[in-house]
């Protein structure tokens, strides 16, 4: 079960040789086997928001992280990490290597780029290298220089949308609005999001991403739906449930994600809560489906007008057959639920003629299109 707090055994400042970090855990046993038989000391986090609070806390030799994550992603967490004055030396890795993340990864002074499977020796020469890289520790930013840096992500907020696509409608039925911000370090949702948490700024973020949604949502081509990611916190949030809010205008064209699911038990309340943001016109989708038991908790306990479906699942979904025999059967449990399955991080022909084999219709991804300030129109095919 993922969580946004640290998992209770690894305290806040424990000292290790290296920071693992990956949202499946398989592939995070399979690596910490590799590392800890190499003679290297390892803590691990199963997401790049638990890594980021880790990696700023703790004191780390190297950090060797997956790319594609939900929340932070590995090259928001080597950015965020870079522009707090932080150079440990970063291993990336990535079962779905694409020009972008391996510039990316260049770009923000990564070690070097691993593809999955890893290979035993390629990665203990790489975390050999890292650790041979002399560190010139430089001042992390003040605290205050942290909230003016925020403040300034906040004043410079924008949304990019990227295609929810339909295959039987042959193009898109919906965008979903991710949060961006021309702030270094604050550049994409995970450390926007992870700051906010730390401060207490999360009432102010959902309200602004909101507000710039409800503007947005007048643009989204006619028919289609808008989805906006809401945080479990906002759950608590006054404003999201006033019918005299920027976004209860369009309710009927909204569709709320709730990401954070480890929080949606904190939350008091939170079915009935739920019912009255129904009673507004929302709908309601809950992300990573198939990421543990916090997602089948939820989408049993809120009954969901979409789910959305782990990454990590469709990940080269067609070389699994104990994947493709798992998502078969999420697809069918849906349909016969009257839930819209959604498979998001589509970036292959294989990945998609796989989802369409087990008849998953909507689909999200790189394939079709990457995040964008304009809602890009794309005609889907096999």
């Amino acid at each position: 079960m993922k969580s946004t707090k640290p998992p209770s055994t690894v305290p806040g400042h424990k000292q290790a040789d290296i920071l693992l970090v990956d949202d499946d855990d398989l592939v995070l046993r399979a690596v910490e086997r590799i590392l800890v038989t190499g003679g290297y000391t390892v803590v691990k986090a199963y997401d790049g928001q638990v890594a980021t609070r880790e990696a700023m806390s703790g004191n780390y030799g190297v950090i060797v992280s997956d790319i594609h994550m939900p929340g932070v992603k590995g090259t928001e967490l080597l950015d965020v990490l870079r522009s707090y004055g932080n150079d440990v030396p970063v291993v990336l890795m990535t079962g779905s290597p694409t020009f972008e993340t391996a510039r990316d990864a260049v770009d923000l002074g990564a070690v070097t780029y691993l593809t999955k499977p890893i290979d035993r020796d390629a990665l203990l020469r790489a975390v050999s290298r890292a650790r041979k890289i002399v560190r010139k520790p430089r001042p992390s930013l003040p605290e205050i220089d942290q909230a003016a840096s925020f403040e300034r992500a906040m004043d410079s907020l924008w949304m990019a949308y990227q295609p929810i696509v339909s295959m039987t409608a042959h193009g898109p039925i919906a965008y979903e609005a991710l949060v961006r911000s021309q702030e270094p370090g604050f550049l994409g949702p995970g450390p926007l999001f992870a700051y906010a948490e730390k401060a207490g700024r999360l009432p102010d973020l959902g309200r602004k991403i909101r507000q710039l949604c409800a503007t947005a949502v007048t643009e989204v081509p006619d028919g289609m739906m808008l989805f906006v990611n809401v945080h479990a916190d906002d759950l608590s949030d006054v404003e999201l449930f006033s019918p005299l809010s920027p976004l209860s205008e369009h309710a009927d064209r909204v569709v709320l994600e709730i990401t954070e699911r480890g929080a949606i038990e904190e939350v008091r309340d939170v079915v009935d809560r739920v019912t009255r943001l129904r009673a507004l016109g929302y709908r309601l989708a809950i992300d990573d489906l198939g990421a543990g038991y916090a997602g089948l908790s939820s989408v049993a306990m809120l009954e969901p007008d979409f789910v959305k479906l782990d990454m990590s699942l469709t990940r080269d979904l067609a070389s699994s057959p104990v994947r493709m025999r798992l998502v078969g059967s999420m697809v069918d449990a849906c349909r016969d639920v009257g839930m819209r399955l959604v498979a998001e991080g589509v970036e292959t022909v294989q990945e998609l003629r796989a989802l369409c084999e087990l008849g998953c219709d909507l689909l999200q991804g790189y394939h079709f299109a990457r995040p964008s300030p304009d809602f890009v129109h794309v005609t889907t095919s096999l």
